[in-house]
């Protein structure tokens, strides 16, 4: 079964309130729950960024469409990890999910 990694964008950021920010992190853990064992890594919140171009040129924020976070999961098909992203809690703050197979190089 492939791995896909969901690449998470916009979605808000980290909220400033204590009460915000738990409650964020409630709606991670039960998404994260409700995934079970198609979940391979929960991956990490992305802060700061900035984006390379070929010709050299650095943009600071990380470009039109930073990344904010990323996690790892499996399915049987790029359709099937598509419905699993469907319920990510960064779609519910605005934010986009990227899933893209992952393919072993070696």
């Amino acid at each position: 079964m492939p791995n896909y990694l969901l690449a998470y964008h916009g979605g808000g950021g980290m909220a400033q309130d204590q009460a915000e920010r738990d409650k964020l992190m409630a709606q991670w853990g039960k998404w994260f729950q409700d995934l079970g064992s198609a979940l391979v890594d929960g991956g990490n919140p992305v802060m700061r960024a900035k984006t390379i171009t070929s010709k050299g040129s650095v943009s600071e924020g990380g470009g039109q469409n930073p990344i904010s976070g990323y996690s790892l999961i499996k399915a049987n098909d790029l359709e099937s990890a598509v419905k699993l992203a469907g319920g990510c809690p960064v779609l519910s703050g605005g934010g986009s999910v990227e899933v893209g197979e992952v393919v072993p190089a070696m």
